[in-house]
């Protein structure tokens, strides 16, 4: 009985490595050490929110952004990707794009960083449309929501071979849903579509409403599942993390802004033009500080613990014009709360708006905040 086992055993491997000669079904390859992160950026405005194309895109991101990111302590990278960017209209792959993203895949293995592929923007849905005069149509046609399963099928034909304890994946940024039941359906629909092929990928699922902290208790999270990840998105106080941001409602206020505190002052208030005085009057009420970031986290952090999953902030960040005084003291605020309560982050992002990279001069914006944000090795 023992040896007939044995030769079984053989059998079936010699088997498994013929099917695998002979270009057998391709599956996801899992490692026992399982998708670990802490701390990382997002390689943002690349293949993502971007019109660069041709050579212009293949040098944005190189094997020394990678290297660079290694040295500085990340180890992972949230890689934001569009539809229009991979597919034209008609649906037909852009091959240029397949090959950048998976020639960063290959190179962050390299350096040992994670990475977690985030579908960003699809045509059905864009996270800032109804502040742009677009519509989503996302989730109420049924068409539409197939074509974002369709569009992560390919994504795992390409993408199934990375090792799920290297590749994550986010199938959706940001939803928009008017009613939260709404985007808890199409996270089961997707949710089941992508485990029939790889119920060991690790999944990254986020609140509705701009992945708010504030709707984290509406999520429901898909049952048994451990090979997920909770994902929110956080930058309050905006007043300070996007100070002088041109696409904001309070870019008009160009005086004074405090941290820890109350932002805003009753006098610098009542000397702020009268246009942009709804949009910063609460700002000058509410006191801002570590417990008060804390407590805006809580249901996040709580809802994680619930489920026994990793929570994750998938973006937070400060604008580069921010007095970098206050981009520090907020910045490690929040870092002292991602360590207490095992949050794991990437930073909007690395080298745009938010970035702590130039890539046009090719030097650090803020080698003190990059330092800061990697922990450097």
């Amino acid at each position: 009985m023992k040896i007939k086992s044995i030769t079984a055993i053989i059998a079936a491997a010699v088997f498994a490595l013929a099917l695998a000669s002979c270009g057998g079904q391709q599956t996801e390859q899992q490692r026992p050490e399982g998708f670990k992160i802490k701390r990382g950026t997002n390689l943002s405005h690349w293949l993502s929110q971007s019109e660069e194309r041709g050579e212009k895109r293949r040098q944005h991101i190189q094997e020394d952004d990678f290297a660079r990111l290694d040295s500085l302590g990340f180890d992972h990278v949230r890689i934001p990707i569009d539809e229009e960017q991979f597919w034209d209209e008609q649906g037909n792959k852009l091959p240029e794009a397949w090959s950048l993203l998976k020639n960063a895949l290959n190179l962050a293995r390299k350096y040992n960083i994670r990475a977690i592929v985030d579908l960003h923007i699809i045509r059905a849905h864009y996270f800032n449309a109804s502040n742009e005069g677009g519509h989503n149509t996302l989730f109420t046609d049924e068409k539409a929501q197939q074509g974002l399963i369709d569009l992560w099928g390919q994504l795992q034909d390409s993408l199934i071979g990375y090792s799920t304890d290297w590749v994550a994946y986010e199938f959706m940024n940001e939803p928009t849903a008017e009613q939260h039941e709404q985007w808890n359906a199409l996270v089961a629909k997707v949710h089941k579509a992508i485990r029939q092929r790889e119920p060991n990928r690790t999944l990254v699922i986020g609140s509705n409403l701009w992945q708010g902290v504030g709707t984290f208790k509406f999520l429901k999270v898909p049952e048994n599942d451990k090979n997920l990840i909770l994902s929110f998105h956080y930058y309050n106080p905006m007043i300070l993390t996007h100070y002088g941001a041109w696409w904001t409602d309070i870019k008009g206020y160009t005086s004074k802004v405090n941290y820890p505190g109350i932002p805003i002052s009753q006098e610098e208030y009542a000397a702020a033009p009268d246009s942009v005085k709804p949009f910063i009057e609460p700002y000058t009420k509410q006191e801002w500080n570590r417990q008060t970031i804390y407590n805006e986290m809580k249901d996040a952090i709580d809802v994680a613990a619930k489920y026994g999953l990793q929570l994750f902030c998938g973006e937070w960040g400060v604008y580069c014009p921010v007095d970098r005084d206050l981009a520090y003291k907020w910045t490690k605020d929040m870092l002292s709360v991602f360590d207490e309560f095992n949050v794991a982050w990437t930073t909007w992002c690395y080298d745009a708006d938010f970035g702590f990279w130039d890539q046009e001069k090719h030097c650090f914006k803020d080698k003190t905040l990059a330092e800061m944000l990697g922990g450097k090795k």
